[in-house]
């Protein structure tokens, strides 16, 4: 078997250390001391993330989406394949390195997608864009940390706690697509979502896009009036 190679590491804003490996044309990206965060083989429940909630925008025009973690890209790919030329997709990454990553050492995962000119990279916290937010979204799609009961950045949890959700419904335009990708299912998520003014779906999806294996939970959470 191939050893695993380090290509480059990272610091988070808490200060942990992130690390991309590639063993042939397989890239893991790990947090310091082996916990794997994401890998290039295992995106078929980050695409679903996106294609679920543009199940639900189907025949808009012009569509605003901001995605939360830009990652190896899985969620913003998907997205950009059902997304209507006039679409705008908004990311926000934290990791200033990730982009870097993207451009150079995964650019044969990543080919041209970041080049497409409906797509626009901000470095920063995605709290904070959608807290700030001037402008209406037609969906937010958050694929950060495990989901919100499997935190690895403590400060992500504001995200899913009942603040957080408030200001994602107010960053949403009437109807709008609030979509949360989990590691784990979280009824008391689910509840949270519903108290705060959502119309909640969950759905169990592989994370394989071989159809086996673990499988991950999507939010589809839509706002209520």
């Amino acid at each position: 078997m191939l050893p695993w190679i380090q290509l480059a590491t990272a610091q988070t804003p808490e200060g942990d250390r992130l690390r991309l490996l590639r063993r042939g044309d397989e890239f893991s990206i790990r947090l310091e001391g082996g916990n794997e965060l994401m890998n290039s083989r295992l995106g078929g429940s980050e695409e679903a993330l996106a294609t679920l909630a543009f199940d639900q925008l189907a025949g808009q025009t012009a569509p605003s989406i901001l995605i939360g973690g830009l990652g190896m890209g899985f969620t913003l790919r998907a997205a950009q394949a059902v997304a209507p030329p006039d679409a705008r997709l908004i990311i926000s990454e934290i990791v200033p390195e990730l982009a870097d990553w993207a451009r150079q050492h995964m650019k044969a995962v990543f080919e041209d997608c970041l080049c497409d000119p409906r797509v626009e990279l901000r470095v920063g916290d995605i709290g904070a864009a959608i807290r700030e937010a001037g402008e209406k979204f037609d969906a937010i799609l958050l694929d950060v940390d495990n989901g919100p009961d499997g935190l690895t950045r403590s400060e992500n949890g504001s995200l899913y706690g009942e603040a957080g959700l408030h200001a994602a419904r107010a960053a949403l335009t009437p109807g709008g697509v609030l979509a949360v990708w989990s590691a784990a299912p979280d009824a008391a998520f689910a509840k949270r979502l519903a108290r705060c003014g959502f119309a909640v779906t969950p759905h169990r999806v592989r994370a394989s896009r071989s159809r086996r294996g673990a499988r991950h939970t999507i939010w589809i959470a839509m706002r209520r009036p």
